[in-house]
């Protein structure tokens, strides 16, 4: 493996791990400035993909913003596990990669499933060109579903 290389795979994975600090803090702006200018969101049981960070800021927060079914809380805290973090093609303007995640909350297991990430370089840094989230299931009592 080359020098080069090995450079890319550090930024990619301080970008998986800069998205899942901010998903856990609710920063949406820090979440989305891991999208490229043109990146683009999907995502399990969303109205359609996301494109360019104020989009997927403007979403998300959307959809946080809306009222929770009246028999299940908000979580106080949210923690995403991520893991199995496979390069399947790494190249000097794009990288592929697969991961699992689990997301643990009041309740404990909360939902996992599935990233399908490519990221190109921007300005310094390795970011989402698009990200797709699969969620394989939720815990009977989710706090997300």
């Amino acid at each position: 493996m080359q020098h080069a290389e090995i450079e890319i795979r550090e930024s990619v994975r301080q970008t998986l791990s800069d998205y899942t600090a901010a998903t856990d803090s609710f920063d949406l702006a820090a979440l989305a400035s891991c999208f490229a200018p043109d990146g683009v969101l999907e995502f399990t049981g969303g109205d359609g993909p996301l494109t360019g960070p104020a989009a997927i800021e403007a979403g998300l927060g959307a959809a946080l913003s809306g009222s929770p079914e009246p028999d299940r809380p908000r979580p106080t805290y949210v923690r995403h596990h991520v893991s199995s973090v496979r390069f399947i093609s790494v190249k000097p303007g794009r990288a592929q990669v697969s991961s699992y995640f689990a997301v643990y909350t009041d309740i404990g297991s909360d939902h996992w499933g599935r990233y399908r990430d490519v990221l190109v370089p921007h300005e310094g840094r390795w970011l989402f060109a698009h990200r797709r989230i699969t969620v394989d299931s939720f815990s009977a009592s989710s706090l997300m579903a």
